[in-house]
């Protein structure tokens, strides 16, 4: 390949690489925050495949100073948490129930792994969220393992592109208390997602 061939390529290489800029105003992202009282942690949410086990998405609960979702390359719309490339702010744990409920479906459940983390700890991890994205599509799992292997207790975490890798590896830090989602709904997650939009705006 000759370097105009190259450099031709190159655009359309760099958009395949690119993820969708999102960027809540100030106004609503200040009116979602919310915080919780008691310890805080951090939850490793794994969307895997019914019949192979296989690791399909990654997304991570940051229990900071404020809850907010990073959910990198992520498909849950709705109308109550706004985002900002990949970090979805105003996570109560209903909205966290939801979220967990619009990937668990016949052909998918969902792992939730909490470990308690320091309070600087946790500050930290949500520093890195709000600075990670937007992340491209397939990329989920190797941002997620870049930002526990920066974090005090999350070391032993290998870099992958695997949410299954980060799975096996968080299971083994002490402490941490796995859960299991599993539902019964149509494959097609969109139905999902209708339901709990509709729920929500209700709700409003």
């Amino acid at each position: 390949m000759d370097r105009r061939s190259f450099l031709i390529g190159l655009p359309l290489a760099l958009s395949a690489c690119s993820a969708e800029q999102v960027w809540a105003p100030d106004d609503v992202v200040a009116r979602a925050i919310h915080s919780a009282p008691g310890p805080k942690h951090l939850t490793l949410y794994t969307v895997k495949n019914v019949q192979s086990d296989n690791g399909a998405h990654t997304g991570l609960l940051v229990n900071a100073s404020q809850r907010v979702m990073f959910d990198p390359a992520g498909s849950f719309r709705q109308t109550q948490m706004p985002e900002r490339n990949d970090v979805l702010f105003g996570v109560t744990p209903r909205l966290e129930e939801f979220y967990a409920s619009f990937h668990a479906r016949v052909t998918y459940y969902v792992t939730a792994q909490k470990v308690q983390v320091a309070p600087e700890v946790a500050e930290r991890a949500l520093n890195l969220v709000l600075q990670a994205g937007p992340v491209p599509q397939a990329m989920c799992a190797r941002s997620t393992s870049r930002i526990l292997r920066q974090l005090p207790g999350f070391e032993s975490v290998r870099q992958t592109w695997s949410p299954n890798n980060i799975e096996k590896d968080v299971a083994l830090i002490p402490g941490v208390e796995t859960r299991e989602y599993r539902e019964a709904d149509e494959a097609d997650k969109s139905v999902a997602a209708a339901r709990i939009d509709a729920t929500l705006r209700v709700e409003q």
